[in-house]
């Protein structure tokens, strides 16, 4: 029963809330193995420095955003997922969420890669990239990009999205001629910078993260049981082929009147809605 009851109120979680649970969970396992059996299963996932290290556990350049330093460390990037995953849901379906959020992932990795066999300063550095940080700079600045005019309530007064970027980007920057956690300032920088292409890109008809999706979709049918085929039905074929047609016609419209919300707010930013249109659109976002 309490298992039925688990797996009814994860199923509905949205996906920004879902990736948050999986976070959680494997913070709580990680520190209980490292606390009773002296295991740091970090080690297995976290992302290398060492390119030769990194093609010994090349999954790690995933798997890397689902291990936290701290508590701290886990409490603002899940924060900050929340809060922006609930604008970006607003707008997009849960896969163009994950576009954003694990290529985000993958160019902050990989900018970490780069940057510690590349700057001779990191050069000697002895150091690994683990958090979801960059995933999450990337849903932050995408939003922030896509739709820079719109403003949120910060506690007492109200902020354009677009100052909200600009302010965790000076923030990296700033820091890191510091000293303190370059790898994980340059892994926001490139989410950050995945973000912002991805955005742009967007507005202008551009999906740059498709080709991933279909990657990830292609993957997950290999895995995918194999179902029988049920023997084929032709008694009701007419009338099957219009309630088909009458559906495909109604999502089509459905997903035209998306679009042109999309594109309005492209031009004239989310401000410019009218109350039903900001309606329609939330309740789209949630049946994705």
């Amino acid at each position: 029963m309490a298992s039925g009851g688990i797996k009814y109120y994860f199923a509905r979680l949205s996906i920004a809330e879902k990736l948050i649970a999986i976070n959680v969970l494997v913070f709580i396992v990680e520190g209980l193995a490292l606390a009773l059996y002296d295991i740091p299963l970090s080690n297995w996932f976290q992302l290398p420095k060492d390119y030769l290290e990194f093609f010994g556990q090349p999954w790690s350049l995933i798997t890397y955003s689902f291990f936290h330093a701290s508590l701290g460390h886990i409490f603002w990037n899940m924060i900050m997922l929340y809060f922006s995953g609930r604008i970006f849901l607003n707008l997009f379906d849960n896969q163009r969420f994950l576009n954003v959020y694990f290529l985000g992932v993958l160019v902050g990795g990989l900018v970490f890669l780069l940057s510690y066999n590349f700057f001779p300063t990191l050069l000697s550095s002895n150091t690994v990239l683990i958090g979801a940080s960059a995933g999450v700079t990337a849903v932050l600045i995408f939003i922030c990009a896509y739709i820079p005019n719109q403003e949120v309530r910060l506690i007492f007064f109200n902020v354009k999205l677009w100052y909200i970027g600009a302010f965790f980007v000076l923030v990296d920057l700033i820091q890191i001629p510091g000293g303190g956690n370059v790898g994980g300032r340059l892994a926001h920088l490139g989410g950050a910078l995945l973000g912002y292409v991805y955005a742009r890109q967007l507005l202008k008809g551009n999906d740059i993260g498709s080709g991933f999706a279909k990657f990830w979709k292609g993957f997950a049918q290999i895995f995918k049981p194999q179902e029988k085929k049920a023997p084929l039905k032709t008694v009701y074929k007419k009338k099957e082929s219009k309630a088909k047609s009458k559906a495909d016609y109604d999502k089509a419209a459905h997903q035209k009147k998306i679009d042109d919300i999309l594109d309005k707010i492209s031009k004239s930013g989310y401000e410019s809605l009218s109350k039903a249109e900001k309606d329609f659109l939330f309740k789209a976002g949630k049946e994705d």
